[in-house]
């Protein structure tokens, strides 16, 4: 019997008990600096959702050519989907207490989307949309993976439905290439 309460005595010592019920409520949820690094992954995923939601809408209104009508209601399609996306990211970085950029100028700084300076013909319309559908895809996989690294589950979610979203248009895109 000595030699059980040396031991339990030792090992309480040496390795006290874990309140795993604390553990698991801890796991549930990001610490607040935790929450500043996701929210800068999802403000860089933010930021290109953003602006390749401009691109696209403007190449909705610009698009031509005899492919006209099919692309015309795509890029329909994706712009509202893009905005959507842009609105559920910024509310999620809301949701981790940190502000979410709310100016062109916030967005530009942050996208790795570049700004079109001249509309290419159709044809060159897809094949930017799906280069930054691609590179958007991207950083938001990155994001996600970080996301999972750090247990944040409900950005994780997010940037999942996003890369499934992405993986979408470009399907679409490429298909349209081939």
């Amino acid at each position: 019997m000595r030699l059980f309460l040396f031991y339990t005595a030792y090992v309480n010592r040496v390795a006290p008990p874990q309140n795993k019920k604390k553990d698991r409520i801890m796991a549930k949820s990001p610490a607040k600096n935790t929450n500043a690094q996701v929210a800068k992954h999802l403000s860089w995923a933010l930021a290109d959702t953003y602006v390749l939601m401009i691109k696209t809408h403007g190449y909705h209104w610009n698009v031509t050519g005899p492919e006209f009508r099919e692309l015309h209601l795509l890029f329909e399609e994706q712009y509202n989907e893009l905005f959507t996306a842009a609105d559920e990211i910024a509310e999620r970085i809301r949701g981790l207490n940190v502000e979410a950029p709310a100016s062109m100028d916030a967005m530009l700084q942050h996208t790795q989307v570049k700004e079109t300076t001249s509309i290419p013909n159709a044809q060159g319309m897809i094949k930017e949309l799906l280069k930054y559908n691609e590179s958007t895809r991207q950083r938001i996989s990155e994001a996600c993976d970080f996301a999972g690294e750090v247990g944040d589950k409900g950005s994780e979610d997010l940037l999942i439905a996003r890369l499934r979203a992405h993986d979408k248009a470009i399907w679409m895109l490429r298909s349209l290439t081939e």
